[in-house]
């Protein structure tokens, strides 16, 4: 018998007797070997169901330390810049960094201080250059790319996007070095750019709506809108 018991998992609520019933019933061969996760991800797959994204990136400025003591009773502060989705990843993502380039650790330190950098004009398009540095499968790269976003952190979320896409890069192999606004056309290299950068650049408007000719509200075919 089924049960009308309903479970939430990954933000989709289902049935979980009708789950476990129908499932068994067509892959009873291999149910045995499956757990009660990988059949609510089988089911989503089968249903094509997409979990829709709130993960966007903010930009954040987080500050740090290590703990004060009599030795040290005023210690030095350390500064970064870190695009995350929400502050606890940038505090995760900032002692990740920091352990790396200092000893210093959570164990041992402390946050001063988290705060939002917001972009000053989030209206006007803009040119960014992105250096990083990311890990694959053969070994450490670094890298330089071009993106044309309103703001740094669209510029770094389109970055995330083309590494996973070109190059497989998983978020934390990803660390960016450094993020520049390019305001002179001459300091843009790629040619993807350039192009958009010219005074008489147009595009092609295929799909446009033709005026009736007279005074007639109604015909008797249909508008072709294609040029």
């Amino acid at each position: 018998m089924r049960t009308m018991q309903e479970d939430e998992v990954g933000g989709c609520m289902m049935n979980r007797g009708f789950l476990m019933n129908d499932f068994s019933e067509e892959y009873g061969h291999i149910y045995r070997f499956l757990t009660r996760r990988s059949i609510v991800q089988a089911y989503r797959t089968q249903l094509r169901v997409e979990r829709p994204s709130f993960w966007r990136l903010t930009e954040y400025q987080v500050i740090g330390r290590y703990l004060p003591s009599e030795a040290n009773p005023t210690p030095k502060l350390y500064r970064m810049r870190i695009f995350a989705p929400n502050p606890v990843v940038a505090k995760s993502r900032f002692w990740y960094f920091l352990t790396k380039l200092r000893k210093v650790k959570k164990g041992n330190g402390e946050i001063v201080s988290v705060n939002v950098i917001n972009e000053k004009r989030p209206m006007k398009v803009k040119n960014f250059g992105i250096w990083l540095r990311y890990d694959s499968r053969s070994g450490t790269h670094n890298m330089y790319k071009e993106f044309r976003e309103m703001s740094r952190a669209d510029a770094v979320d389109a970055l995330y996007q083309d590494m996973a896409a070109r190059h497989r890069a998983r978020f934390g192999s990803i660390a960016i070095i450094k993020v520049v606004e390019l305001e002179k056309a001459d300091n843009i290299r790629r040619p993807y750019l350039k192009q958009l950068l010219g005074k008489d650049i147009k595009f092609p408007l295929p799909h446009r709506s033709v005026k009736p000719s007279g005074k007639k509200l109604y015909a008797y075919s249909r508008p072709s809108t294609f040029a």
